[in-house]
């Protein structure tokens, strides 16, 4: 039987396949995205909302208008605004209405799913497809040891940080911790 530490570096193997699988050029074109974007809006179901929650926050502490779809200082969004989406399945009912909406009001959509064949897939500007397995079938061939759709979850928030370093260099974000700190929650 594992420890856990020997667990976490299994885990690391499984991430690293994971990661590796994404196309560079379409990661490009997800930070070219954001950086052209007005404001930019996440969304995601369960986990997957937890780790694209991270990421708003992370452009926010960078200087952009960044929200998380569903709380209540939200703006509408418009043309010149970016959705992204995080869904392992691409299939989620209300993520797959919220980018339709999106759509229909003018702006982007990228979406960083299991599945670009989806329908939130098929509607989007963007897709960044991460070969990772989950509990919905998306993943089909890919399998992991981990329960649910941690490995997707987790190729998810180390992509939402990797996108955030390569925005800072695009935007040649110098002394990065002190921007960052500059706007990082101090109340509590």
């Amino acid at each position: 039987m594992k420890n856990a530490v020997e667990i976490a570096i299994d885990i690391l193997g499984e991430l690293r396949r994971s990661l590796e699988s994404i196309d560079p050029a379409r990661a490009e074109s997800f930070a070219d995205e954001i950086l052209a974007a007005d404001r930019v809006f996440v969304c995601g179901a369960g986990r997957s909302l937890l780790m694209v929650r991270g990421l708003a926050m992370r452009l926010m502490q960078i200087g952009f208008d960044a929200y998380v779809v569903g709380e209540t200082i939200t703006p509408a969004i418009g043309p010149g605004d970016l959705l992204i989406v995080g869904s392992g399945s691409g299939e989620t009912g209300a993520l797959k209405l919220m980018a339709e909406k999106a759509k229909k009001f003018g702006a982007r959509l990228a979406l960083i799913t299991i599945n670009p064949d989806s329908t939130i897939g098929r509607l989007a500007d963007c897709v960044v497809r991460i070969a990772a397995a989950t509990t919905k079938g998306a993943g089909v061939g890919i399998s992991s040891f981990q329960p649910g759709a941690n490995m997707f979850e987790q190729s998810l928030l180390l992509f939402c940080d990797a996108a955030v370093i390569r925005i800072i260099e695009k935007k040649d974000i110098r002394n990065t911790n002190a921007e960052l700190m500059r706007r990082h929650a101090n109340l509590e």
